[in-house]
C-alpha cells in the first residue's frame, strides 16, 4: 500500500476510535470493546475499498455492508460520519431519545446503513440475500458482512454459509472479527467456535487470514477475496478488543460498558497522542 494512503487510513482510524469513545461516553451506555476492534477494517472498507457515495447513499450500484455484529454500531456510525454521510457532531446523540443513532443500526433513518442488524446471526443471512440478488440481476456491486467470533455460535450463521457456498456467491466477503472475547468471557470458554478457518473451509468458503490492525494485511486480504471465482470468501481477522485504548484492550468488561468522565478523558488523551504521532 502507498505510504501516504496508509498514513491517511491510520489517522482516520484514530478519529473513528475517538468518535466511538465520544458516542458511548455521551450515551452512558454502548459497546466500546468490539467497536474499537473493528474500527480499522471499517475504515479500510469505506475509505479504500467500497464504492459508495455519501451524496447518494442509496445508489443502486453501490457496494453493500452489513454489520452483522450490530451492537458495534458506534464504529459504523463513526466511520459513516468521517466519510461524510452525516456530521461528526451527531455522534454525541448516540442512544438518546429522538436520535437516529440508536444502539443498533437502522436502515430506515441512517444514511449509509444498508441493513438493520443486531440480532446476532441474522446479518450474514441478509448479506447472502443481497449477494444472491446481485448475481440474479447481473449487478457489479460487492457485499461485505462483518461478524463477531462469538456470533459464530449462532446456528443461522452456518445455514447462511452453506447457502452462500452452494450458490457460488463470489461477490460476497465476510469478515470475522476474531478478538477472542464475548460478553460472558473468552469464546473458547463460552461455546468455542474454533477452529474458525477449518469450519468455513468445510462449508466451501475461500478462507483468508489477516491482521485486523495492519492496513497492508487488510488490503492484501481483500485483494485476494476479490480475485476468487466461484466461492464466497471469509477473512478471519485477528484483532484486539478495545484496540487503541490501553485500559480497554483485551478486557472483557469493556464489551458493553461506557467510560466515566475520568476514563473518557484518559481514552481521548491516548487517542489524540496517537493521532498527533501519525500526523507529525
Amino acid at each position: 500500500m502507498d505510504e501516504v494512503m496508509k498514513k491517511q487510513l491510520e489517522a482516520t482510524a484514530v478519529k473513528v476510535r475517538m468518535g466511538i469513545i465520544e458516542g458511548v461516553y455521551n450515551a452512558k451506555s454502548g459497546h466500546p470493546g468490539g467497536s474499537l476492534s473493528v474500527a480499522d477494517v471499517l475504515t479500510y472498507l469505506y475509505f479504500a475499498r467500497m464504492h459508495v457515495d455519501p451524496k447518494d447513499p442509496k445508489k443502486p450500484d453501490r457496494d453493500r455492508l452489513v454489520l452483522s455484529k450490530g451492537h458495534t454500531a458506534p464504529a459504523l456510525y463513526s466511520v459513516l460520519a468521517q466519510r461524510g454521510f452525516f456530521e461528526v457532531e451527531e455522534l454525541k446523540t448516540l442512544r438518546k431519545i429522538g436520535s437516529r443513532l440508536q444502539g443498533h443500526p437502522d436502515m430506515k433513518y441512517i444514511p449509509g446503513v444498508d441493513m438493520s442488524s443486531g440480532s446476532l446471526g441474522q446479518g450474514i443471512s441478509c448479506a447472502v440475500g443481497m449477494a444472491l440478488s446481485g448475481k440474479i440481476s447481473c449487478d457489479s456491486y460487492r457485499v461485505y458482512a462483518v461478524l463477531g467470533d462469538g456470533e459464530l455460535e449462532e446456528g443461522q450463521v452456518w445455514e447462511a454459509a452453506m447457502f452462500a457456498a452452494h450458490n457460488k456467491l463470489d461477490n460476497l466477503t465476510a469478515v470475522v472479527d476474531n478478538n477472542g472475547l464475548q460478553i460472558d468471557g473468552k469464546i473458547t470458554d463460552v461455546c468455542s467456535p474454533m477452529p474458525i478457518t477449518d469450519k468455513f473451509a468445510a462449508f466451501g468458503w475461500h478462507v483468508i487470514i489477516a491482521d485486523a490492525h495492519d492496513f497492508d494485511s487488510l488490503e492484501k486480504a481483500f485483494d485476494e477475496a476479490e480475485s476468487v471465482v466461484g466461492q464466497p470468501s471469509v477473512i478471519v481477522q485477528t484483532s484486539v478488543k478495545g484496540k487503541g485504548v490501553s485500559f480497554m484492550e483485551n478486557q472483557v468488561g469493556w464489551h458493553g460498558t461506557a467510560p466515566n468522565a475520568e476514563q473518557y478523558a484518559q481514552a481521548m488523551s491516548e487517542l489524540q497522542a496517537q493521532l498527533d504521532s501519525i500526523e507529525q
